[in-house]
């Protein structure tokens, strides 16, 4: 008796459910429909469907590696931001929801040349050079193999002539001044490492989550240098943990950049810091 795409979604839905993944039958289904290769607004129609052995199998894997706590992006090898799907892979964070906040702001001013620290996916720049096509930028990260995802990402999205993407220790490998420089730099404390979800823990990369100590350290190496790298007028925006805004402010206007504004995530959690050059 041949199984129908429903009888394998309900099992699949339960041995999440068992391995304690929240939202079991909602992972499920996106699993089931990148299998599929369909839209998941479209999934509904095919449930009835008879599975095929190749396609069956290679869901079950899919559902095994969730109960895992493995990313459903680190699954499908794709996420969707800001209205494009980002190669994503082991090497690199798994964009958040969170950060198109701070795409979105930068977008509300004109760009016209971009940097970008601690690119990754080049998620940030990338969003950025796609919704303004005048803008020129470039990506840097310490880690080559995250170089080498934000570079297919440039090619899928057609981006290849306007960014740069080079390894560089923050600062030390760029040179020119920037109308606006980004970052999702590292933030979270050691402590506050020990207590991130599996999902996260076990399966991003240490250096692109937590600097260690207070988890404030990449604020600071920014801080210290970010002035010369600003034209005069030039922003800076970073994205920061919700209990980092008094500090993260204080390290900034020590150094002589002028405070403009915090913004909120949709949980009303300070998220976005926006500052300007202090200096002409």
């Amino acid at each position: 008796m041949s199984t129908t795409w429903a009888g394998a979604l309900k099992a699949a839905t339960e041995r999440l459910d068992a391995a304690g993944i929240e939202g079991g039958e909602r992972d499920a289904r996106r699993l089931l429909a990148h299998v599929l290769a369909l839209p998941a607004s479209h999934l509904t129609f095919h449930l009835r469907e008879a599975t095929t052995p190749a396609l069956l199998e290679a869901f079950n894997n899919a559902v095994e590696r969730r109960a895992e706590h493995r990313p459903i992006s680190h699954i499908t090898g794709r996420r969707l931001f800001f209205d494009l799907e980002f190669q994503i892979s082991d090497q690199v964070l798994d964009p958040r929801p969170e950060t198109e906040i701070l795409v979105a702001a930068a977008l509300d001013a004109s760009l016209e040349r971009v940097l970008d620290l601690g690119t990754g996916s080049g998620n940030i720049l990338l969003s950025l050079l796609a919704a303004a096509p005048g803008a020129t930028g470039i990506g840097v990260d310490q880690s080559a193999s995250a170089l080498k995802v934000a570079r297919a990402n440039a090619t899928a999205f057609g981006l290849n002539k306007r960014v740069e993407l080079f390894q560089s220790d923050w600062f030390s490998a760029v040179s020119g001044r920037f109308d606006l420089i980004v970052s999702n730099p590292p933030y979270i404390s050691a402590r506050e490492y020990s207590d991130l979800a599996e999902d996260v823990r076990l399966y991003e990369p240490k250096e692109a989550l937590t600097p260690g100590g207070d988890g404030l350290d990449a604020y600071r190496r920014i801080a210290k240098d970010v002035s010369a790298y600003l034209t005069p007028q030039g922003r800076l925006m970073l994205e920061i943990g919700p209990t980092q805004a008094a500090a993260v402010s204080g390290i900034f206007t020590e150094q002589g950049l002028i405070y403009l504004d915090c913004l909120a995530d949709l949980d009303g959690r300070d998220r976005v810091m926006i500052f300007k050059n202090g200096t002409i």
